[in-house]
């Protein structure tokens, strides 16, 4: 599939954005000042990118409790976004949601989900949605190789084929559904095949490499605003750091981690791809833009105001 320089260092700035971010909380979190949970997508940031490229702000994802790298490369703002996980008034949720809640419904973001396998009832509904209004929207679901076990899963992808919406079904196999590994937790080993038997096109590509995912959703976003129904993508990349942070990982061998980030980054594997079209210099360009980008959203998280006390009870309810 062939992608213009502009679209390529775009995708590029997506994928860093990500890792900065990721990498920037890793240090942040060890202060103290974060509430709650944080569950890192260092590894995984082609996928994001590779399936949010190919949508509109008029699309909808659903996340995941993993949910960073989908805002971002959802086109979500990294200031609000590092407000929020703060938990500071200035944040995308008004700090009310944190990392694990976060949601930006004028990008299209649904929101980060803790309910394991949460994402397809919502993204089948925004399907549904678009479906009825006619108006050639897509949703897709993000869900994780454990998250792949729910029965709420099976029943949306069962509803889906059944109503003929334009939803994909996106899992990301990073190798653990927390600590349980994903050959001993997924009875059939490979999920897009499982995925296959509700009656949709499947298909399984490599998590890190930008290009395969992108091509893979290219086709899956076409189907679906022609009518033609859902996809299932799995997407195999695994993530770096543990299940969440504070996690020692003794699920996993030594020199794993080491050996991933040599030989599976999506980054490095991004920037041998594009070698002939884009230069180190403006790939370097482009690093030096976005760890500054987020040294001034950190900055200014910590410096914005906590949520007032009286606004405890609002947004609590929608009203109509």
């Amino acid at each position: 599939m062939s992608l213009s320089k502009s679209e390529l260092l775009k995708a590029y700035r997506k994928m860093r954005e990500i890792r900065v971010f990721e990498e920037r909380l890793h240090q942040e979190n060890t202060t103290g000042d974060i509430p709650g949970f944080i569950h890192l997508y260092c590894g995984e940031e082609a996928i994001a990118v590779g399936v949010c490229e190919n949508l509109e702000d008029t699309d909808y994802i659903g996340s995941t409790h993993r949910g960073h790298g989908h805002c971002i490369a959802k086109g979500c703002d990294i200031h609000g976004m590092m407000a929020e996980i703060f938990g500071k008034d200035s944040g995308l949720c008004r700090g009310k949601g944190g990392s694990m809640h976060i949601a930006d419904l004028s990008k299209g973001m649904l929101g980060a989900n803790a309910i394991v396998g949460g994402a397809p009832p919502l993204a089948i509904g925004a399907a549904l949605t678009a479906k009825t209004l006619g108006n050639r929207g897509v949703a897709v679901s993000f869900t994780g190789d454990g998250g792949s076990n729910q029965g709420l899963v099976f029943e949306a992808m069962n509803m889906a084929v059944v109503l003929r919406l334009p939803v994909i079904f996106v899992f990301e196999n990073n190798g653990f559904g927390e600590a349980t590994g994903h050959d001993y937790a997924v009875g059939g080993r490979d999920i897009a095949h499982r995925a296959a038997g509700f009656g949709m096109p499947a298909v399984k590509v490599d998590g890190t490499d930008f290009f395969a995912v992108h091509e893979a959703v290219a086709v899956a976003v076409e189907r679906a605003r022609a009518g033609e129904g859902p996809t299932a993508i799995e997407a195999v990349a695994h993530r770096w750091y543990g299940h969440f942070e504070g996690d020692p990982m003794l699920y996993r061998a030594d020199g794993e981690v080491e050996r991933l980030r040599q030989e599976n980054d999506p980054l490095k594997i991004f920037s041998q791809q594009v070698a002939g079209q884009i230069s180190v210099e403006e790939l370097q360009a482009i690093d030096a833009q976005v760890q500054a980008l987020v040294d001034d959203a950190v900055a200014k998280a910590r410096a914005a105001d906590f949520p007032a006390l009286e606004s405890l009870l609002t947004d609590v309810y929608v009203s109509y």
